[in-house]
């Protein structure tokens, strides 16, 4: 079994900033990709960013330049750091990871957090 666990979120003022935290725990073999989404009450969950087990990131277009992804493959861990908070990036936002649980697994499954809540104030 494998699971996905965020932690970070919280309530900040806008302007502020905040750190995500998901660690991946259980029967891994190896993580490919990783990435957060998130999902805004009443939308659709988007791509918040994504990172390859190499280091490749990828990110929307319209958070450019505030957040910024990291990994701790040793930890099997995401990060996202957010600066420069404001009231529309308000949403839960959710944690995944692409995994291989066994040696023998070609392909690796994509498993997801609970989710963290981020609310921005303003």
């Amino acid at each position: 079994q494998v699971q996905l666990v965020e932690s970070g979120g919280g309530l900040v003022q806008a302007g502020g900033s905040l750190r995500l935290s998901c660690a991946a725990s259980g029967s891994i073999v190896n993580i490919n990709a990783m990435g957060w989404y998130r999902q805004a009450p009443g939308k659709q969950r988007e791509l918040v960013a994504h990172i390859t087990s190499t280091g490749i990131t990828n990110y929307a277009d319209s958070l450019k330049g505030r957040f910024t992804i990291s990994r701790d493959n040793a930890k099997n861990t995401v990060y996202l750091q957010m600066n420069s908070l404001k009231p529309e990036d308000t949403a839960v936002y959710y944690c995944n990871a692409d995994i291989r649980s066994t040696v023998g697994q070609i392909f690796g499954i994509h498993y997801w957090g609970k989710g963290t809540l981020v609310t921005v104030s303003d």
